[in-house]
Parts: C-alpha cells; structure tokens; sequence
C-alpha cells in the first residue's frame, strides 16, 4: 500500500475504491479546501488495461491523413506515455503491427520520434527547457514581452470566439488538440505578445499529459526561439481544420480573420513579413 507523508506522520494510503467518485473524493480530501470545488477532467480512464484497449484501436493510416483536424483519428495515447503507462518503443511497435507496409505508419512513428526528440534535447539541455533557446526572430526582444499571463485569456474571455473555446477545452477537460494548441500559443505569443513561459505555465497547470519536454520546446517552436521563424495562422486556417463545433464566424474572430500577408504585417511591423 502508498505512503503518504501527513504533518510528518506517514500514514498508509488506499490504492482500490468502489468507484470514481470515491477516488475523486479522496483526493480532494487529501488537497485540502483550495481542491474543494477543482474541476476534475476525465479524459481517459487510467490503467494499464485502458492504455492497452487504446493502444489496440490505433490506426496510423487514418492518423496520417486526418491528424491535423480536431476530429481527426488521433490517438489520445499522450497521457499513458507521458505518466510512463506505455513506452514509445511499444507504441512504436503496435503501430508497425498493425499495418501492411511500413510506410503506412511512417507519418505516425514521425511524431513519436518528435516527442523522443524533445526528451533528448530536455536530457541534454535540461537549462532549455524554461531559458530561450535562441532569441525571438519576430522583430522584438525578450524583454518586450509580458512575463505574465493576461487574466482573460486565462479565463476564456478574450472577445475571440475560437480562442476562447479552445482555453475552455483545456481548462474543463484537460486536453486539447496539437493543432489547437498550436492555435492558442501562437495567440498568446504573437497576438498578444505574451512571453512564452507564461503560456507553457498555463499548459502544464491544465494538461493531464503535459510534459515539460514536450510542451515547453513546443511553445520554443511557436514562438521562434527554437526555430527559424515564428508561427502563426488565420482565421481561414482554423475554419478548414477545426470544423463546425468552433465559432469561426469572421466577426466574431475579428483579429485573426486576415490574410497570412496582412497578419505579418500587423504582427512583425519590424521584419518586412513573416510567417509560419
């Protein structure tokens, strides 16, 4: 049975429950008052069994074609690898089980080699993973940047329809889609010129599979300060991948309905046009 360390008591801890409900009440014993009235996301059941069930369905063919839409066949694997429930070498290898050709899983295993990449570079580097890389290509210097997350981004209130939406996603759930992730950090970076730690921070309170690899390179990413260029999107871009259940009307998405030229222009004054 767990040990638990209580005002310097060790005192056992139970590791069966009749239900979730009974997990999730423990728990919230366990934090204290400021867990009380915490929103529990509950995106995957937990397990090897359950990583084991979902490791099964994968399907790299539907994966590598699909991928980038928010309905698209991802596999929601990230939380089992993150908490070490399965390893890239094993999803590796169901991928390449369960198809003809090897080639078939080639788009899948390339975005496992992506994660592995980040933990190699945390391993090596591990000053990278909270300190800029390189600096900001965007026209401004670091220090030009908020250190501090705004409050309504925070809150989902920012007047952006789709931002919005997709800060509640994380918040309620946990979880959001890389490719909404990519949406929402590149709007607080260069939309609102907010310095990627605080953005990295948000992810990680929020994310059932945040990894501080994994995450914080990829805000790197989006931000230009471990890439050559900084990324952005429109609004049309959003429309083509997210589907009907987010709010791409223009005028409710006002600032990111432009085109990719426009937005450089408005959003890298200093650097002639830009993007990703």
């Amino acid at each position: 049975m767990p040990i638990c360390r209580v005002m310097n008591e060790m005192i056992p801890l139970p590791s069966r429950f009749t239900d979730r409900a009974a997990l999730l009440a423990h728990i919230r014993a366990l934090a204290g008052d400021s867990a009380a009235d915490m929103p529990v996301p509950d995106i995957a059941a937990g397990g090897r069994r359950a990583a084991e069930t979902a490791l099964a369905a994968i399907d790299p063919r539907a994966y590598a074609v699909s991928r980038n839409h928010l309905d698209g066949a991802v596999t929601r694997l990230s939380p089992y690898i993150r908490h070490g429930v399965l390893s890239l070498d094993e999803v590796r290898n169901a991928a390449l089980a369960s198809v003809g050709d090897a080639r078939q899983a080639e788009k899948f295993i390339q975005e496992l080699a992506w994660r592995d990449y980040w933990q190699r570079v945390y391993l090596a580097h591990p000053e990278r993973i909270w300190a800029d890389v390189e600096s900001y290509k965007t026209g401004f210097d670091a220090s030009e940047y908020d250190p501090d997350l705004p409050a309504d981004i925070a809150a989902g209130e920012t007047g952006v329809a789709c931002i919005d939406q997709f800060v509640a996603t994380l918040v309620d759930t946990g979880y959001l889609h890389n490719h909404a992730r990519m949406y929402l950090a590149a709007y607080i970076v260069h939309w609102r010129r907010v310095c990627w730690q605080a953005g990295a921070r948000f992810f990680l309170d929020h994310l059932i599979d945040g990894d501080p690899a994994s995450n914080n390179l990829s805000w790197q990413w989006i931000a230009s300060t471990f890439s050559n260029k900084p990324y952005i999107f429109n609004l049309e871009n959003v429309a083509k991948y997210c589907g009907p259940d987010i709010n791409t009307i223009p005028r409710h998405n006002l600032v990111l309905d432009q085109s990719y030229e426009r937005l450089s222009d408005l959003l890298f004054p200093y650097m002639g046009g830009t993007h990703g």
